[in-house]
């Protein structure tokens, strides 16, 4: 326990939070999707099976360390098997925020509500598909900051355990405000973009991309209390003429 293991596990402990902040938005928003009954059920076991993925990982670190090797060529980029499962992951990424945003807007006019529509089994096989990407990506970094296995556990159990107790209230923040969804739906058309933009060796800094999205979420979070304030405004001003009204009645 040297000065240079704490502060390479708390580093990494820090930077697998700020990772997995795409994964906790994306389950909350697939969980929402399901009966409430089972929306926080399926967040845990979500958040489970991304922590069982990336501690398999680690435990396969040869295997990780080979996906890096190129396996062939395009248009003059060397394509790694990393390279295909975050190409790949970002594409599906893509694909799924269209069909969130696009059902999102249907619903708010006036069609049928998809929520409920999805299965459990569905929403939890979508969700796995998304941490074997973003377990990977974990994983990687991982193992580029610390060279001790056990570092690496303990900050990934570590990181997956606040992520669960985070999971709950943030989902049920994200379904309480349909701006703040939208918003969410945005970001992750954001990081699929980059997702595929990596795997093409378009290396884009993510600090740059959770800048932007930490300052489109304070804006819109201040929105929300400008409103919620306005809204309370209002209603104290109707009260004396309900008051009013009630007395003349009498």
């Amino acid at each position: 326990m040297s000065a240079d293991v704490i502060a390479g596990f708390v580093s990494l402990v820090l930077l697998e939070l700020v990772l997995g902040i795409d994964n906790i938005v994306f389950i909350s928003i697939l969980a929402g999707k399901l009966p409430e009954h089972q929306q926080d059920k399926a967040r845990k076991i979500g958040l489970g099976l991304a922590l069982i993925m990336r501690l398999l990982l680690l435990l396969t670190l040869s295997w990780v360390v080979k996906l890096t090797a190129p396996l062939f060529t395009v248009f003059s980029h060397e394509i790694s098997g990393r390279d295909v499962i975050l190409i790949l992951g970002g594409l599906f990424l893509l694909a799924k925020a269209t069909f969130e945003i696009h059902d999102s807007l249907e619903a708010k006019e006036g069609h049928d509500n998809p929520k409920g529509a999805a299965s459990f089994g569905g929403v939890l096989v979508q969700i796995m598909l998304l941490d074997i990407v973003f377990s990977l990506d974990s994983v990687i970094t991982a193992v580029g900051m610390v060279d001790e296995i056990w570092v690496m556990v303990a900050a990934v159990v570590i990181s997956v355990g606040i992520m669960l107790v985070a999971a709950g209230p943030l989902g049920r923040f994200v379904n309480r405000h349909p701006s703040i969804k939208m918003l969410a739906l945005a970001f992750l058309l954001l990081i699929g973009m980059t997702l595929v933009a990596d795997g093409f060796e378009l290396h884009i800094p993510k600090g740059y991309i959770y800048f932007a999205m930490a300052f489109s979420l304070a804006v819109e979070l201040l929105n929300i209390t400008v409103s919620a304030r306005r809204a309370r405004r209002a209603a104290e001003a109707e009260k004396p003429v309900e008051l009013h009204k009630r007395y003349s009645e009498e």
